[in-house]
Parts: structure tokens; C-alpha cells; sequence
């Protein structure tokens, strides 16, 4: 089976091209300089050149403060894209893993919302990727999956749990929200539910699966468990509300994910939050290190 990984220079596109290689599959991945998704001469020239069988679209317009007063190149990113995507793959015979967010809910819950509940996005960002979900839906309906992830953070790219371990060095104590509520989801565990699932699109496994970690926490809570577990004191973390940080787009209060599609379809839902940021952290924190090695080797170089 050929996969086609879109949007493969940015955090989860990289795990997922890397998680593939690793299980010995034949998988090409592509950034936006190789595929633009919102251009259909882009996506004619990338399906005639890898004749993908499944592919994984993980190409996003993430600039959820932006997309407030963008959401037109945001509904091109991310509702335009997805359809143009699922008629190649119509055309060519393959299945599609498009990858969405929390965001297509209002945040309102107070028990985890399953893949069947209604969505209804208050954010810009929320209603294009909702777009995106619905386009391929109609456009693939039996060949076609929407994985929704949220709260992702990994070894490549900016994520909260990085910049959790920068702060620890530089502040006495810290001020984190610890109103809205989540799963802490490692980007290789998405990586690796996606590549589970590719095979079984369209062959009993359709609709709508949530790859985000198990438990739930606040984002006090993660900066808690991430001081804690580079020897940190966590009582540096200090308590503060959203109204604290406010931003152009309204956070989720609950952004907590039912997983009960995994083991509908047979397979094994995604592992503890605590779990996954234990095996990720000294991953991250060597990621780390290496860039500001490189960064100082740069500026000493004549």
C-alpha cells in the first residue's frame, strides 16, 4: 500500500511519515512546497507522481487567533483543501484519513463528547475545519475518516508542553490556566493510531475516530506534571483563569474526546496522558537542547 502523508513538515505530518517508514511501509510525505491542497494543479501533479492508496491530511491552517479576521484563507486551508483532496481520491480509487480538532465543539460539555454529538464550533477555526469534515464526508463516504485530535504537542515544532520546560529555566513561578480542560495528546501516539487505522479505512472503519490521549487534565495540570517530571517543584505553577490570557478566539472550557470508535473498529484507543508525556519528555527536552546547541554554534561561526 502506497500513503501519501500532506502537510509532513509540521509536527504531526512528521510523526506520521516517521512512524510509517518505521513499520516498513511505502510512504511519501510532502509539505506545502510539494503539495499545496487548496490548488487542484498541486494535488493533479502529487496523486500522478505517488498513485497514493490511502492518504493522510494533516496539511492545516492551526492559526486559531488568525483565522478570526482570515477566516477566508482558513476556509480555503481547511474546508477547500479536504474536498479537493477527497475527489482526487475519488477519482483515484483511495481512501483518505483527514485529521481534524476539538474545536468543531462549543466547549459547553461536562462529560466527554462522543464521535456522533452534533457539532457546533464558536471559533472561525472551528467552523472551517468543520468544513473540511463535512466535505469529505460527502465527497468519500465509505472510503473516508475523520481522525480529531486536540491539545498536541511533540518533539518537532512549538507546543505548550515545550514551552513548559523553556519557562522552568528561566521563571521563579508561573501562572497557568487551570479553567479549560483537556487530554494532553503526544503527536507519535496520533502517529501511531493513524497508521492502526489507514488500513482498515473503507473496510469497516468510516466516520468519526478521536485520537487524544486517555484521562483528562487542565493546562495547571500538565505544567504541574511537567515540572514534576524534570525534578522541578511543581508549586511553582501557580493557578490563574482564561480571563487572565485573553485572545481573539474563545478557548473550549471542556475539550475532553470519547474514544469509543477504537474498539468498535478493534483496535486499541490511545494510552494515558500521563503515560505518553513520561516516554515524550526526554525526547523533547534532547530536541530541545540540540536546537539551542545549533543556534549557538551558528552565531559563533565567522
Amino acid at each position: 500500500m502506497r500513503w501519501l502523508v500532506t502537510g509532513a513538515g509540521g509536527m504531526l505530518g512528521r510523526d506520521t511519515v516517521d512512524e510509517l517508514a518505521r513499520r516498513g511501509e511505502d510512504v511519501a510525505g510532502l509539505d506545502r512546497t510539494g503539495l499545496d491542497i487548496t490548488r487542484p494543479a498541486s494535488v493533479t501533479r502529487a496523486f500522478a507522481a505517488h498513485r497514493p492508496d490511502l492518504v493522510v491530511n494533516c496539511a492545516a491552517y492551526t492559526a486559531v487567533d488568525d483565522a478570526e479576521t482570515d477566516e477566508a484563507r482558513a476556509l480555503l486551508v481547511n474546508g477547500e483543501g479536504p474536498r479537493l483532496l477527497a475527489a482526487a481520491c475519488a477519482a483515484h480509487g483511495a481512501r483518505l484519513v483527514h485529521v481534524s480538532t476539538d474545536y468543531v465543539f462549543d466547549g459547553a460539555a461536562r462529560t466527554p463528547y462522543r464521535e456522533d454529538h452534533p457539532p457546533s464550533p464558536r471559533t472561525a477555526y472551528g467552523r472551517t475545519k468543520l468544513a473540511g469534515e463535512r466535505a469529505v464526508r460527502v465527497v468519500l463516504p465509505d472510503a473516508g475518516v475523520i481522525v480529531r485530535t486536540a491539545w498536541l504537542y511533540g518533539v518537532h515544532g512549538r507546543s505548550f508542553v515545550r514551552t513548559m520546560l523553556e519557562l522552568e529555566t528561566r521563571r521563579d513561578t508561573l501562572d497557568v490556566v487551570d479553567d479549560q480542560r483537556g487530554q494532553p495528546t503526544w503527536s507519535a501516539d496520533v502517529a501511531a493510531r493513524v497508521a492502526d487505522l489507514g488500513p482498515k479505512v473503507g473496510r469497516g472503519a468510516t466516520g468519526v475516530f478521536h485520537a487524544t490521549a486517555a484521562g483528562e487534565a487542565t493546562w495547571y495540570d500538565l505544567a504541574r506534571e511537567v515540572f514534576r517530571s524534570v525534578d522541578a517543584d511543581p508549586d511553582r505553577v501557580r493557578p490563574t483563569t482564561g480571563d487572565a490570557f485573553p485572545r481573539p478566539a474563545p478557548r473550549p472550557a471542556y475539550s475532553v474526546l470519547a474514544h469509543d470508535r477504537w474498539r468498535e473498529a478493534g483496535l486499541s484507543p490511545p494510552r494515558d496522558w500521563r503515560a505518553a508525556l513520561g516516554q515524550a519528555l526526554p525526547l523533547i527536552r534532547k530536541a530541545s537542547f540540540d536546537t539551542v546547541s545549533l543556534k549557538e554554534s551558528l552565531r559563533e561561526t565567522p
